[in-house]
């Protein structure tokens, strides 16, 4: 309701008001988070292509609004969808940022959940090795990100179908 409520507020002012993205955007979370999931997608999009014609150069507002409809597919259960659109977020973010950024580290860990998700260790399990380096040096070994990076690390190694043995040392 709050989400309507909001939406409705500014509907009336110009599609490019900084007001009006914030409804959108609001809007589109309260479905989301609200268990309407399905009704969400439509306005997510909607409010991506949106900030795409409007500001074509916020590569910012871009990702976020990307990440958006990226956490809704999941929520919906179209994770294959998600994982391609986690995948170039997370390249855009690197590209823009460089890897060792936390922006581009968060959305390797969401490029690793999808993977998880979807029971691709064998993948999973390279990429996080990957990000574990990035994610350490500028975190450090003992912060949530890199500890989380190295969880996802274990249960890749643990249930890949090509592991060895090393890979199960390295677990312990």
């Amino acid at each position: 309701a709050l989400g309507w409520a909001c939406w409705k507020m500014y509907l009336g002012r110009p599609e490019a008001d900084g007001l009006r993205f914030m409804a959108f955007g609001a809007l589109g979370e309260c479905l989301r988070r609200s268990s309407q999931p399905e009704e969400a997608l439509p306005v997510l999009k909607a409010f991506l292509a949106t900030i795409r014609r409007c500001y074509p150069r916020s590569d910012e507002a871009i990702l976020d609004a990307q990440t958006r409809v990226s956490n809704c597919l999941e929520d919906i259960g179209r994770l294959d969808e998600a994982l391609v659109l986690n995948r170039a977020i997370h390249a855009r973010y690197v590209a823009w940022r460089g890897a060792s950024d936390e922006n581009a580290i968060m959305s390797g860990m969401s490029v690793a959940g999808s993977m998880t998700a979807l029971e691709l260790y064998d993948e999973c399990k390279a990429f996080a090795r990957n990000q574990l380096l990035p994610a350490a040096r500028p975190l450090g070994a003992d912060h949530d990100i890199t500890l989380k990076f190295n969880v996802i690390l274990a249960n890749s190694l643990g249930l890949s179908l090509e592991r060895t043995r090393d890979d199960l040392l390295e677990v312990e």
